[in-house]
């Protein structure tokens, strides 16, 4: 081990240096989390708070926060945001690898326009159109964007889908499978690796975001568990360690879904990224 660090200095330098990054946010949240409002005003970030059992701002954190009511809603967004974006875009993906029709390449390349174009130059619009649909202040504008503005998760499966072998179409065809029959019963059950990649990387993104709920949920009763967190932010200053608490108690589901699934997340990024 020696003699590796000895030839390596500057990979385990590197190594040490980005764990240092990560980590350090995360402690200072974490001390911030169990100090009190008067320890968390005269002491500094890196100091431990001196009691580690006070649970106080955590107690503060689930109820004036409602947490409950926001893992409850983040988790029906999420969940049909994902079932939404993964047969969307196997669907379209299966549809563009497979048939050829006029103005294919059109196509490809308006998705590629769309992946390309910043989200924040089309804000303004996008606004009107969800409030002319009335979806303003309900789930189903959260989960109708987030449908939307998914082209990434339907290039990998169009890059996928190119590994399987059209052959494999056509002999299921012979025995008198349908169209449809082909995609659910051949497709879908060869293409799990690159959904898990989908769902990881769209679950994490639908979990964290901020300014869709914000923007679109104002109702308290539509609340997700980013905008929990914000409850504690007023114009006359923060709750830095309830919201500190409050952001603990968002990262641990994440921290145990990774340490449960973390093979699976591997596997299903690497097979994605290389099919």
């Amino acid at each position: 081990m020696k003699s590796s660090v000895m030839k390596n200095p500057i990979k385990y330098a590197s190594l040490i240096l980005a764990s240092i990054v990560v980590l350090l946010p995360l402690t200072v949240v974490l001390f911030a989390a169990f100090k009190t409002h008067a320890e968390y005003n005269s002491t500094g970030p890196l100091t431990p708070p001196r009691n580690w059992f006070n649970a106080d701002n955590f107690a503060t954190a689930w109820t004036e926060g409602r947490m409950l009511l926001g893992f409850w809603n983040t988790t029906v967004i999420l969940a049909i945001s994902l079932t939404g974006t993964i047969l969307v875009g196997t669907l379209a993906a299966y549809a563009v690898s497979r048939f050829e029709f006029p103005l294919k390449r059109l196509v490809l390349g308006l998705f590629l326009v769309a992946a390309l174009v910043p989200g924040v130059t089309t804000q303004v619009a996008t606004y009107q159109i969800v409030k002319s649909m009335g979806l303003v202040n309900t789930p189903g504008s959260a989960i109708v964007l987030f449908l939307g503005t998914d082209i990434i998760s339907i290039y990998i499966f169009i890059q996928f889908m190119q590994s399987i072998p059209p052959s494999l179409d056509q002999a299921a065809m012979i025995d008198g499978a349908t169209r449809f029959t082909v995609y659910r019963r051949i497709i879908l059950p060869l293409m799990k690796p690159a959904i898990a990649t989908v769902a990881i990387i769209k679950g994490i993104a639908i979990y964290n975001e901020f300014y869709i709920p914000f923007l679109y949920l104002r109702s308290p009763d539509l609340s997700v568990i980013s905008t929990a967190l914000f409850r504690f932010k007023g114009p006359y200053g923060a709750q830095w360690e309830t919201i500190a608490a409050c952001t603990m108690i968002v990262i641990l589901p994440t921290i145990v879904f990774f340490l449960l699934l973390q093979r699976f997340i591997y596997n299903g990024i690497t097979a994605g990224a290389t099919k």
